[in-house]
């Protein structure tokens, strides 16, 4: 952020301090929205829920359950994969990545249970990671941020997928870190999102060490080390397993940020296993030096970066002479028919411009009646539940919030232009010609 910004700084200061006041209160309304939720889907009716609730009838739901889906998925309750993309489809890698961040939202058991029941893949863990920068006594209750690892064994060489979690909307401790818009300047690679640093294992001195020591009775587990841990136990079984990076919203920036952090650790030799880093509805998380570090470390052969038609995540932080923030490498862009082209820059580039405010509201409404048509024209895959109707009807006022779900993340994978994925994956043989 600018120098001269002093008033976008301190309109952060007053937001985080805000969030972190009515911390209590969000994760309450979260708990009852979710768990109302999971009841309504298991009478299958909202009537029902009524009638039982009226009756005295009780349903023990623990959030813990691999049956209990968080908002997120029960906004788009697909769980399988698409059987009509095989293993050497083009869209394979790219869809299996959208569904991996999408499950990320879930908890340990139901992570488990996807992975392992309707992927048919290897789960190896689930990681529920602190920040540093908490205060002791919650971090012995949270841990704001959450990933999960499993392994694809069905082509010629197994793949580890790494997924990070995206914001969650009731969650306190992922907002402050989405507008946590100070800079954290990392020597020899540039100026990076404060809050995104922390979130991914930023130590309380303000320090990337390369090693950390963790007593074994400290809870306390920062992703970076952890996951860098594990990627080094997995990938020394076996000479030819590959790794792949993935995430949407706050999962997609700790997604790119997680091999940032191997470069600058020069940490040459798991980089050279890394087939590629998909993100879906990342935010920017760096200036323009940042960019350029990227840009040299992974190519345009090893970094993914979807956005779906009016998606206002991967236009904030602004691009601008105050906030700095930068995109890099290439942008796999979407409309709202699925059909993808490959651009610099998404666009509308900072979401705010006046001559695009009609067709962003044009565009919602033909999104609500999409959703009607697609399942008869595609199937019924492609049917989207009362939730999703809602989230919708949200766009008909809020365009670009409607538009970062996963839904159309998932159905661009699946239905997008075969000829964006065939270029992707040419890029990704190039990258392990190299």
């Amino acid at each position: 952020m600018g120098d001269d910004n002093k008033v976008g700084i301190w309109v952060t200061i007053v937001i985080i301090r805000g969030l972190k006041l009515f911390a209590g209160w969000l994760l309450c309304i979260g708990s009852f929205v979710e768990s109302s939720l999971n009841l309504w889907s298991y009478y299958d009716s909202f009537y029902m829920l009524v009638l039982n609730t009226l009756r005295g009838k009780k349903v023990e739901l623990s959030r813990e359950s691999p049956n209990f889906s968080s908002l997120v998925g029960l906004t788009d309750t697909r769980v399988e994969l698409d059987d009509g993309i095989p293993r050497d489809d083009p869209r394979y890698v790219s869809a299996l990545a959208i569904m991996a961040a999408k499950t990320a939202y879930e908890n340990r058991a139901r992570v488990e249970k996807i992975v392992e029941d309707h992927w048919k893949m290897e789960y190896v863990d689930f990681y529920n990671c602190s920040n540093a920068y908490e205060t002791e006594s919650s971090v012995e209750n949270k841990h704001p941020t959450q990933a999960f690892i499993f392994i694809d064994n069905s082509g010629d060489h197994d793949l580890i997928f790494v997924s990070f979690r995206g914001t969650s909307l009731f969650s306190a401790d992922d907002l402050c870190t989405d507008v946590d818009l100070s800079w954290f300047i990392l020597p020899g690679v540039g100026k990076v999102h404060m809050g995104f640093m922390k979130a991914l294992g930023l130590q309380n001195n303000a320090s990337w060490p390369k090693e950390i020591e963790q007593d074994d009775d400290d809870d306390r587990t920062f992703a970076y080390y952890k996951i860098r841990q594990v990627l080094r136990e997995k990938l020394v079984e076996n000479e030819n397993t590959r790794f792949i990076v993935t995430g949407h919203s706050l999962g997609g920036a700790l997604a790119v940020l997680f091999p940032a952090i191997l470069g600058f650790h020069n940490e040459y030799e798991l980089l050279e296993r890394l087939e590629g880093v998909y993100t879906f509805g990342q935010p920017r998380a760096g200036d323009g030096d940042f960019c350029k570090f990227m840009e040299d470390l992974l190519g345009d052969e090893r970094y993914f970066r979807f956005v779906y038609s009016n998606d206002i995540i991967p236009r904030i932080p602004f691009d601008d002479s105050n906030f700095q923030y930068k995109h890099f490498g290439h942008c796999y862009y979407f409309n709202s028919l699925y059909k993808g082209q490959v651009t610099s820059e998404e666009p509308n580039k900072n979401y705010f411009a006046l001559s695009s405010m009609g067709q962003m509201y044009l565009n919602s409404v033909f999104e609500l009646v999409r959703s009607v048509v697609l399942p008869f024209a595609c199937g019924r895959n492609y049917k989207e539940g009362i939730v999703q109707f809602g989230v919708r009807l949200i766009g008909l006022g809020l365009p670009g919030l409607s538009a970062h779900g996963l839904q159309d993340y998932v159905n661009l994978t699946r239905l997008g232009s075969p000829d964006i994925f065939s270029k992707l994956q040419g890029n990704c043989c190039k990258s392990k010609e190299s």
